[in-house]
């Protein structure tokens, strides 16, 4: 089966999830080249793009980690290890690189989670993130947090982290195309207006993600799909 969170073409089947994940696989191939020695991805799920790290990045080893009462969206893909929300079972300073893609919306104690993920770290280790910011309730109840650049900035210094770069996955332009699949997907009843609406929505989306930017800076009225980003032990 394809990989659809490495490998989405825009379609009236994807209209409500392509920009979400194109744009988090693209910032993942872009820090892809930072990523070296053992890998943990910490509230791995499917581990989506296990076999993409393991050919197109420097890592030796993939390990991955999820909640004990995780959901389970595929029972050919088991984390090969489970932790219980509050300490992970691993030694300290064991990892070179740490991921967690859409994970820290779903953190009840996200700076207990970041404790974790920075103590498992190696000094000089990295960690990759991603979370969304416009994006319906998902997983529910366990969606928790929508954050912003400077709660993110805050909350990773205060966990300790020396270097921290925030980006953004998308702008107005994404944020409106990604609005239109959603409403067409998953509001929108099935009919004959659905069916006609949605071919407009598939121009307008392209015609709109041709020509997002994405914002670099944190100012009044910016708009952000969601934030990726590396911070460095």
């Amino acid at each position: 089966m394809e990989n659809q969170f490495v490998n989405i073409s825009l379609n009236k089947n994807t209209l409500d999830r392509y920009w979400v994940r194109s744009s988090i696989f693209k910032a993942i191939k872009s820090a892809a080249p930072r990523f070296k020695g053992e890998l943990l991805d910490a509230g791995c799920g499917q581990m989506p793009y296990r076999e993409f790290l393991n050919n197109n990045s420097q890592i030796t080893k993939y390990v991955g980690l999820d909640i004990e009462a995780a959901i389970n969206y595929n029972d050919a893909v088991k984390p090969d290890l489970t932790w219980d929300g509050v300490k992970m079972p691993i030694a300290d300073r064991s990892y070179d690189t740490v991921i967690a893609t859409e994970v820290l919306e779903h953190c009840p104690d996200p700076m207990g989670y970041l404790a974790e993920v920075y103590r498992v770290l190696k000094p000089g280790g990295v960690f990759f993130f991603t979370v969304p910011f416009l994006w319906p309730l998902h997983e529910v109840p366990h969606d928790a947090y929508r954050y912003t650049p400077f709660t993110l900035e805050r909350m990773f210094k205060q966990t300790g982290f020396s270097e921290i770069e925030i980006k953004s996955l998308g702008g107005y332009n994404a944020a409106l195309a990604s609005m239109i699949g959603l409403w067409l997907k998953r509001h929108l009843r099935d009919s004959w207006k659905k069916r006609i609406l949605t071919r407009i929505g598939l121009f307008c989306m392209r015609w709109l993600l041709k020509r997002d930017v994405a914002p670099t800076q944190w100012k009044e009225s910016t708009m952000s799909t969601g934030f990726y980003g590396i911070l460095v032990k």
